[in-house]
């Protein structure tokens, strides 16, 4: 399938939204693979955990970036707060 790519990160407030748990928070890993018609899967799991999520968004075009440039820029999206919505920051996610 190709080169995995792991980042350790810390969530903003809202979290991370993933598709199977909605929104997880603290410490996390990013990890990205390469999927089907070079599009990239991205997947977050709790520091250390067993279990992936898959974020929202995924998979990500690659848009002719290199794996490395397109996960640095989902780790990007995903470590810069969400929109505030009623005094609450919502998650991020991959979408958009």
């Amino acid at each position: 399938m190709g080169e995995e790519l792991r980042t350790t990160f810390v969530s903003t407030t809202g979290g991370v939204m993933t598709e199977e748990a909605g929104a997880v928070t603290g410490e996390l890993e990013l990890l990205t693979r390469p999927g089907e018609a070079g599009a990239l899967e991205a997947l977050v799991r709790y520091a250390g955990a067993a279990e992936w999520y898959t974020v929202s968004g995924s998979p990500l075009a690659s848009g002719g970036e290199s794996h490395r440039a397109s996960h640095e820029v989902a780790l990007a999206r995903l470590t810069t707060p969400g929109p505030v919505e009623g005094g609450n920051e919502q998650p991020t996610n991959l979408r958009g």
